[in-house]
């Protein structure tokens, strides 16, 4: 089963996260199968990004959501 989920990069006390499609089976920061976008919580300009066309494309493919994704989703209004 696949997950659409956070990934964190960055440094101590800068962190940002990539919202990656990757298997259930693996860790939170080990590999996945493609990178559909970005969250970065402290830079207000460049705050959100998301490839909607490819989320939807996994989401019909049957990927589970995690409820982090959802809300910050539901945030900036992407999907109604």
């Amino acid at each position: 089963m696949l997950n659409i989920k956070l990934s964190k990069i960055g440094r101590k006390n800068k962190i940002s996260y990539r919202i990656v499609v990757a298997s259930s089976k693996s860790s939170k920061n080990s590999k996945f199968i493609e990178k559909i976008g970005f969250f970065n919580p402290f830079d207000k300009k460049n705050q959100f990004n998301i490839n909607i066309n490819r989320f939807i494309y996994w989401k019909k493919c049957g990927s589970k959501i995690s409820n982090r994704v959802k809300f910050i989703i539901n945030k900036f209004h992407y999907l109604k």
